[in-house]
Protein backbone atom coordinates (compact mmCIF):
# COMPACT_ATOMS: atom_id res chain seq x y z
CA UNK A 1 0.00 0.00 0.00
CA UNK A 2 3.11 2.74 1.13
CA UNK A 3 4.42 1.69 -2.30
CA UNK A 4 1.10 2.59 -4.14
CA UNK A 5 0.80 5.65 -2.72
CA UNK A 6 4.94 6.65 -3.47
CA UNK A 7 4.52 5.78 -7.16
CA UNK A 8 0.79 7.73 -7.44
CA UNK A 9 2.55 10.76 -5.71
CA UNK A 10 5.67 11.11 -7.78
CA UNK A 11 3.75 10.39 -10.62
CA UNK A 12 1.96 13.76 -9.73
CA UNK A 13 5.01 15.60 -9.17
CA UNK A 14 6.43 14.63 -12.45
CA UNK A 15 3.25 15.57 -14.05
CA UNK A 16 3.35 18.66 -12.63
CA UNK A 17 6.80 19.63 -13.41
CA UNK A 18 6.20 18.34 -17.18
CA UNK A 19 3.59 21.11 -17.27
CA UNK A 20 5.19 23.86 -15.77
CA UNK A 21 8.16 23.02 -18.65
CA UNK A 22 5.54 23.30 -21.27
CA UNK A 23 4.10 26.06 -19.90
CA UNK A 24 7.52 27.71 -20.28
CA UNK A 25 8.39 26.46 -23.39
CA UNK A 26 6.04 28.15 -24.98
CA UNK A 27 7.30 31.63 -24.26
CA UNK A 28 10.39 30.42 -25.31
CA UNK A 29 12.51 31.08 -28.83
CA UNK A 30 15.33 29.17 -28.27
CA UNK A 31 15.81 25.58 -29.00
CA UNK A 32 19.17 25.31 -27.43
CA UNK A 33 18.06 26.91 -24.36
CA UNK A 34 14.85 24.62 -23.75
CA UNK A 35 17.14 21.55 -23.89
CA UNK A 36 19.47 22.85 -21.58
CA UNK A 37 16.39 23.57 -19.67
CA UNK A 38 15.05 20.39 -19.97
CA UNK A 39 18.22 18.50 -19.03
CA UNK A 40 18.63 20.62 -15.88
CA UNK A 41 14.54 20.51 -14.76
CA UNK A 42 15.28 16.42 -15.17
CA UNK A 43 18.53 16.30 -13.20
CA UNK A 44 16.95 18.30 -10.14
CA UNK A 45 13.82 16.16 -10.15
CA UNK A 46 15.52 13.18 -10.10
CA UNK A 47 17.92 13.71 -7.47
CA UNK A 48 14.58 15.16 -5.07
CA UNK A 49 12.93 11.96 -6.01
CA UNK A 50 15.81 9.48 -4.88
CA UNK A 51 16.78 11.32 -1.69
CA UNK A 52 12.68 11.68 -0.84
CA UNK A 53 12.69 7.56 -1.59
CA UNK A 54 15.26 6.90 0.99
CA UNK A 55 13.29 8.13 3.60
CA UNK A 56 13.11 5.26 5.96
CA UNK A 57 10.11 4.78 8.05
CA UNK A 58 10.98 3.98 11.17
CA UNK A 59 7.38 4.75 12.80
CA UNK A 60 5.68 2.26 10.99
CA UNK A 61 7.76 -1.01 12.32
CA UNK A 62 4.56 -2.94 12.62
CA UNK A 63 3.10 -1.91 9.12
CA UNK A 64 3.80 -5.01 6.59
CA UNK A 65 7.59 -4.58 5.74
CA UNK A 66 8.72 -4.17 9.08
CA UNK A 67 11.42 -1.24 9.64
CA UNK A 68 12.12 -1.20 6.16
CA UNK A 69 9.01 0.40 5.20
CA UNK A 70 9.55 3.37 3.32
CA UNK A 71 8.09 6.91 4.94
CA UNK A 72 5.99 8.14 2.12
CA UNK A 73 4.98 11.81 2.90
CA UNK A 74 5.08 15.12 1.01
CA UNK A 75 8.64 16.93 1.89
CA UNK A 76 6.05 20.16 2.28
CA UNK A 77 3.23 19.23 4.58
CA UNK A 78 1.23 22.21 3.37
CA UNK A 79 -2.18 20.94 1.77
CA UNK A 80 -1.64 20.81 -2.44
CA UNK A 81 -2.55 23.40 -4.06
CA UNK A 82 -5.91 24.68 -5.66
CA UNK A 83 -4.24 22.87 -9.26
CA UNK A 84 -4.12 19.36 -7.83
CA UNK A 85 -0.50 19.31 -7.22
CA UNK A 86 3.00 20.92 -5.60
CA UNK A 87 5.40 23.74 -7.65
CA UNK A 88 8.47 22.94 -8.17
CA UNK A 89 9.27 25.37 -4.83
CA UNK A 90 7.83 23.11 -2.45
CA UNK A 91 10.63 20.52 -3.79
CA UNK A 92 13.50 23.61 -3.16
CA UNK A 93 17.28 21.89 -2.02
CA UNK A 94 16.60 23.12 1.22
CA UNK A 95 13.90 21.10 2.09
CA UNK A 96 15.02 18.35 0.25
CA UNK A 97 18.57 18.58 2.37
CA UNK A 98 16.43 18.72 6.06
CA UNK A 99 14.43 16.04 5.41
CA UNK A 100 16.80 13.46 4.33
CA UNK A 101 18.28 11.96 7.24
CA UNK A 102 22.31 12.36 7.79
CA UNK A 103 23.03 8.53 7.46
CA UNK A 104 21.73 8.46 3.99
CA UNK A 105 23.06 12.33 2.43
CA UNK A 106 26.62 10.65 2.04
CA UNK A 107 24.87 7.93 -0.48
CA UNK A 108 22.42 10.82 -1.97
CA UNK A 109 25.72 12.55 -2.65
CA UNK A 110 27.30 9.74 -4.71
CA UNK A 111 24.31 9.22 -6.79
CA UNK A 112 23.94 12.82 -7.96
CA UNK A 113 27.57 13.14 -8.77
CA UNK A 114 26.75 9.66 -11.13
CA UNK A 115 23.80 10.99 -12.56
CA UNK A 116 25.53 14.24 -13.33
CA UNK A 117 28.32 12.76 -14.86
CA UNK A 118 26.14 10.52 -17.30
CA UNK A 119 23.95 13.50 -17.98
CA UNK A 120 26.99 15.79 -18.71
CA UNK A 121 28.30 12.66 -21.43
CA UNK A 122 25.17 13.71 -23.86
CA UNK A 123 26.26 17.40 -23.46
CA UNK A 124 28.11 19.62 -26.39
CA UNK A 125 30.81 21.20 -24.30
CA UNK A 126 31.51 23.23 -27.60
CA UNK A 127 28.71 25.33 -26.11
CA UNK A 128 27.35 24.00 -22.78
CA UNK A 129 27.96 25.45 -19.61
CA UNK A 130 26.25 23.39 -17.71
CA UNK A 131 27.45 22.81 -13.79
CA UNK A 132 29.25 26.26 -13.38
CA UNK A 133 29.10 27.47 -10.07
CA UNK A 134 26.75 25.05 -8.86
CA UNK A 135 29.01 24.25 -5.87
CA UNK A 136 32.25 24.68 -4.13
CA UNK A 137 34.96 21.93 -4.18
CA UNK A 138 35.40 20.11 -0.63
CA UNK A 139 37.12 21.50 1.34
CA UNK A 140 40.02 18.67 0.98
CA UNK A 141 40.16 19.04 -2.53
CA UNK A 142 40.51 23.20 -2.00
CA UNK A 143 43.08 22.51 0.23
CA UNK A 144 45.16 20.38 -2.57
CA UNK A 145 44.58 23.86 -5.25
CA UNK A 146 45.59 26.34 -3.10
CA UNK A 147 48.41 24.52 -1.57
CA UNK A 148 51.43 26.80 -1.84
CA UNK A 149 53.46 25.82 -4.67
CA UNK A 150 57.03 24.08 -4.37
CA UNK A 151 59.82 26.61 -5.15
CA UNK A 152 61.99 24.23 -6.60
CA UNK A 153 58.66 23.40 -9.38
CA UNK A 154 58.83 26.84 -10.25
CA UNK A 155 61.04 27.72 -13.51
CA UNK A 156 62.41 31.24 -14.98
CA UNK A 157 62.77 31.77 -19.00
CA UNK A 158 65.32 33.79 -20.33
CA UNK A 159 63.58 37.03 -20.10
CA UNK A 160 62.44 36.89 -16.55
CA UNK A 161 58.83 35.40 -16.73
CA UNK A 162 58.17 32.90 -14.12
CA UNK A 163 56.23 29.34 -14.84
CA UNK A 164 55.46 26.47 -13.60
CA UNK A 165 55.85 23.48 -16.26
CA UNK A 166 52.75 22.17 -17.46
CA UNK A 167 53.09 18.26 -15.94
CA UNK A 168 52.99 20.47 -12.65
CA UNK A 169 49.69 21.37 -13.29
CA UNK A 170 48.09 18.04 -14.50
CA UNK A 171 49.41 16.43 -10.87
CA UNK A 172 47.97 18.98 -9.23
CA UNK A 173 44.23 18.20 -11.00
CA UNK A 174 45.48 14.36 -10.49
CA UNK A 175 45.91 14.60 -6.66
CA UNK A 176 42.77 16.12 -6.17
CA UNK A 177 40.29 14.63 -8.63
CA UNK A 178 42.40 11.41 -9.05
CA UNK A 179 43.10 10.35 -12.84
CA UNK A 180 39.80 10.42 -15.08
CA UNK A 181 38.05 12.78 -12.82
CA UNK A 182 38.70 15.89 -14.81
CA UNK A 183 39.15 16.43 -18.06
CA UNK A 184 39.82 19.41 -21.64
CA UNK A 185 37.04 19.76 -23.98
CA UNK A 186 37.39 22.21 -27.15
CA UNK A 187 35.13 24.74 -27.92
CA UNK A 188 35.37 24.82 -31.45
CA UNK A 189 37.91 24.91 -33.90
CA UNK A 190 41.45 25.97 -34.03
CA UNK A 191 42.38 29.28 -35.40
CA UNK A 192 45.47 28.94 -37.53
CA UNK A 193 47.59 32.06 -39.34
CA UNK A 194 51.52 31.65 -40.14
CA UNK A 195 53.07 32.17 -37.30
CA UNK A 196 50.24 30.64 -34.02
CA UNK A 197 47.61 28.76 -33.35
CA UNK A 198 45.26 28.78 -30.68
CA UNK A 199 41.96 27.19 -29.60
CA UNK A 200 39.48 27.49 -26.97
CA UNK A 201 39.13 24.38 -24.32
CA UNK A 202 37.05 24.25 -21.25
CA UNK A 203 37.80 22.16 -17.89
CA UNK A 204 35.16 19.70 -16.84
CA UNK A 205 35.61 18.46 -13.50
CA UNK A 206 33.39 15.59 -12.54
CA UNK A 207 30.78 15.97 -15.34
CA UNK A 208 30.61 19.69 -15.04
CA UNK A 209 32.37 22.74 -16.43
CA UNK A 210 34.69 24.78 -13.87
CA UNK A 211 36.60 26.89 -16.27
CA UNK A 212 37.20 28.24 -20.09
CA UNK A 213 40.02 29.59 -21.42
CA UNK A 214 41.92 30.02 -24.82
CA UNK A 215 45.28 28.57 -25.60
CA UNK A 216 47.84 29.33 -28.14
CA UNK A 217 51.00 28.68 -29.04
CA UNK A 218 53.90 29.87 -32.18
CA UNK A 219 55.39 27.20 -34.33
CA UNK A 220 58.11 28.23 -37.29
CA UNK A 221 57.08 25.48 -40.07
CA UNK A 222 53.84 23.74 -41.00
CA UNK A 223 55.61 20.23 -39.89
CA UNK A 224 55.92 21.44 -36.49
CA UNK A 225 52.09 22.25 -36.49
CA UNK A 226 50.31 19.08 -34.65
CA UNK A 227 53.24 19.46 -31.74
CA UNK A 228 51.92 23.55 -31.57
CA UNK A 229 48.20 22.20 -31.30
CA UNK A 230 49.31 20.37 -27.90
CA UNK A 231 51.46 23.01 -26.66
CA UNK A 232 47.63 25.20 -27.19
CA UNK A 233 45.84 23.09 -25.33
CA UNK A 234 48.55 22.65 -22.72
CA UNK A 235 48.38 26.48 -22.59
CA UNK A 236 44.60 26.62 -21.94
CA UNK A 237 45.09 23.92 -19.11
CA UNK A 238 47.66 26.32 -17.39
CA UNK A 239 44.87 29.22 -18.19
CA UNK A 240 41.88 27.49 -16.74
CA UNK A 241 44.15 26.69 -13.65
CA UNK A 242 44.15 30.19 -12.72
CA UNK A 243 40.29 29.54 -12.23
CA UNK A 244 41.12 26.97 -9.43
CA UNK A 245 43.75 28.92 -7.58
CA UNK A 246 46.43 26.68 -8.78
CA UNK A 247 49.85 28.53 -8.80
CA UNK A 248 48.12 31.54 -8.25
CA UNK A 249 51.73 33.37 -6.88
CA UNK A 250 52.86 33.40 -10.12
CA UNK A 251 50.46 36.29 -11.37
CA UNK A 252 51.12 38.00 -8.43
CA UNK A 253 53.53 40.91 -8.64
CA UNK A 254 54.57 41.05 -4.92
CA UNK A 255 55.58 37.19 -5.32
CA UNK A 256 57.02 37.74 -8.00
CA UNK A 257 59.58 40.67 -7.18
CA UNK A 258 60.08 38.53 -4.21
CA UNK A 259 61.26 35.10 -6.16
CA UNK A 260 63.62 36.95 -8.74
CA UNK A 261 65.28 38.27 -5.80
CA UNK A 262 65.61 35.39 -3.54
CA UNK A 263 66.32 32.64 -6.28
CA UNK A 264 66.98 34.14 -9.78
CA UNK A 265 70.16 36.52 -11.53
CA UNK A 266 70.25 38.03 -14.16
CA UNK A 267 73.77 37.57 -15.80
CA UNK A 268 76.09 37.90 -19.47
CA UNK A 269 76.21 35.45 -22.11
CA UNK A 270 77.21 34.54 -25.51
CA UNK A 271 74.39 32.83 -28.23
CA UNK A 272 76.85 30.73 -29.33
CA UNK A 273 75.07 30.27 -32.86
CA UNK A 274 75.17 33.57 -33.49
CA UNK A 275 77.97 34.95 -31.29
CA UNK A 276 75.45 37.68 -30.04
CA UNK A 277 75.71 39.08 -26.54
CA UNK A 278 72.90 39.49 -24.42
CA UNK A 279 71.89 39.30 -20.38
CA UNK A 280 69.41 36.38 -19.51
CA UNK A 281 67.45 35.63 -16.41
CA UNK A 282 68.25 32.07 -14.50
CA UNK A 283 67.80 30.22 -11.05
CA UNK A 284 70.25 30.61 -9.00
CA UNK A 285 71.04 26.91 -8.77
CA UNK A 286 70.57 26.39 -12.73
CA UNK A 287 73.96 25.93 -15.08
CA UNK A 288 74.29 27.94 -18.14
CA UNK A 289 74.45 25.51 -21.22
CA UNK A 290 74.03 25.55 -24.75
CA UNK A 291 72.74 27.46 -27.04
CA UNK A 292 74.34 30.02 -24.55
CA UNK A 293 78.17 30.48 -22.45
CA UNK A 294 78.12 32.44 -19.53
CA UNK A 295 80.46 35.66 -20.37
CA UNK A 296 83.22 36.17 -17.19
CA UNK A 297 84.39 39.53 -16.83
Amino acid sequence: MASLIKNIHLQKVFTNVVRQETRLFSSLQTSEFKKQYLRDQRLNFIQKKRGYETQVNKEGANEPGGENALLIRPINEQTPSSTGFKSMTDFSTNNLEHDIKPEHQPHQASQTTELATRISAELDWSKSTFGLSSQAFPKEVCDTLLSPINHDDIECKPDGLLYLPEIKYRRILNRAFGPGGWGLAPRGEAAVNAKNISREYCLVVGGRLVSVARGEQDYFDANGLPTAAEGAKSNALMRCCKDLGIASELWDPVFIREFKKRYCEEVAVEYVPQKKRKKIWKKKDIEIDYPYRLITY
